[in-house]
């Protein structure tokens, strides 16, 4: 009878343990583009609904995503809220870096975005050698199956600018480390930048606040390939950080496809959290 109930004292435990892990994701969904024929956003949605439902996240930080789109995600993902702006007007014009949610896990204490610039409160802003305005959205949250607050950031680098991805990646730290006030961080974006190029690195520095990321150094699969299957190797700019606070397990580059086309043409990252 010992034995019995250790057992079920073993189960209750461990099932509560998985309860209060969370699946983060982040997804650059490419946007809405006439240009990509076979792959624009209206013949893939299914695909890129069918992929989310399947893995299932907690929180997915989207990448690319316009104001109709990012619709079309909650219409059919209705699990899900969000916060996010769209970046030209601070509205809904342009493209959000938006997180999204699990309604019934998270309440949204506060939530913001700030623009990637010399002027990071001022809407459709940017700075250096950035070739488009970029942004960041942030938001505290409450985890009702933890009990605990964290702060959670999404963001999307320039692709062009090389200084400012470098001081977007200063920009982002320094907002981070007074947003979060000692709460545990996680941090979804596509950086546009290897793990070689200096904003990574500017990342993971240890300067201001150390971020760790959830890629294991064993890892070599890339996360943009374009939509085609066979196309040449990926290159690695997707990434989940954390600060201390946070266990990370089984990541993932998600590469499901339909035999010729990826969802996106960035695949997806997928790491499970829990707080220490």
């Amino acid at each position: 009878m010992n034995n019995f109930f250790s057992l079920v004292l073993l189960m209750t435990l461990s099932l509560a343990a998985q309860a209060q892990s969370l699946k983060v994701m982040t997804y650059n969904i490419r946007l809405d583009h006439e240009s990509d024929g076979i792959n624009q956003w209206p013949k893939r949605t299914e695909k890129v609904y069918a992929l989310i439902r399947k893995y299932n996240p907690d929180i997915l930080g989207v990448q690319e995503a316009l104001h109709h789109q990012l619709q079309d995600l909650l219409n059919n993902l209705p699990g899900y809220t969000y916060v996010g702006v769209g970046r030209d007007d601070g509205k809904t014009n342009g493209e959000y870096s938006a997180i999204l949610l699990k309604k019934q896990r998270f309440t949204i204490t506060r939530q913001n975005t700030f623009w990637l610039s010399e002027t990071p409160e001022v809407p459709g802003s940017k700075s250096w050698d950035a070739a488009i305005t970029r942004i960041a959205t942030w938001a505290v949250v409450h985890d009702l199956a933890s009990k605990k607050d964290f702060l959670t950031v999404n963001t999307h680098f320039d692709h062009i600018g090389e200084v400012a991805r470098e001081k977007s990646a200063v920009l982002i730290k320094q907002k981070i480390a007074l947003l979060g006030n000692g709460l545990p961080v996680l941090v979804t974006g596509d950086f546009n930048s290897e793990p070689s190029q200096s904003a990574y690195t500017t990342m993971i520095n240890g300067n201001i606040l150390k971020l760790y990321t959830a890629r294991p150094a064993s890892e070599t699969q890339g996360t943009f390939c374009t939509f085609f299957v066979t196309q040449n190797a990926c290159k690695v700019i997707d990434y989940i950080f954390y600060t201390d606070g946070w266990t990370a397990k089984n990541y993932q580059v998600i590469t499901d496809n339909d035999g010729a086309y990826y969802p996106s043409d960035h695949l997806p990252v997928l790491c499970e959290f829990s707080q220490q």
